[in-house]
């Protein structure tokens, strides 16, 4: 029974960026952390703010409002890391704030629009609505994908 009800929704940490809401699913996240002193590291995008050693592993921090583009502010007391596994390697992602943890019906999800001056459109996935709130399904493999080369060489 468990399965029938796993295939119609699907388990995602939502988060803040600005005022718009994103969504990743749940199974990739590891922790989510308040923000730690990060290492900055030479010749990397400028959107990687560095590393930190979190419980003995190097993980690279990317900020994900300078990755989409948008503007920086000062980091503060909601400002969160969502530490992400994808494939072989961790990356800690720098959001305004992790808001929730929800159930989102997969029926909900439709595929990303057209709309100029968005964030890339590469980067999403689709889009969720869930009650009131319109959530923004994040591809981090696309996302992530210049952070992953670094890794691979730098690390």
């Amino acid at each position: 029974m468990t399965d029938k009800l796993d295939q119609k929704e699907m388990k995602v940490i939502v988060f803040q960026l600005m005022d718009m809401e994103y969504a990743i699913n749940v199974d990739i996240v590891q922790s989510i952390e308040r923000v730690l002193s990060i290492t900055r590291v030479p010749k990397t995008p400028a959107y990687v703010k560095g590393v930190i050693n979190l419980r003995g592993i190097v993980t690279p921090i990317v900020d994900l409002r300078e990755r989409f583009g948008l503007v920086s502010t000062e980091m503060d007391d909601h400002t969160r890391i969502i530490i992400v596994t994808l494939e072989d390697y961790e990356v800690g992602l720098i959001v305004d704030a992790a808001n929730d943890v929800l159930d989102i019906p997969l029926d909900s999800i439709e595929p990303q629009p057209e709309v100029v001056g968005s964030i890339e459109s590469d980067f999403v996935s689709g889009v969720a609505k869930v009650g009131k709130h319109l959530l923004v399904m994040l591809n981090l493999d696309t996302v992530l994908e210049p952070v992953k080369r670094v890794t691979a060489d730098e690390y």
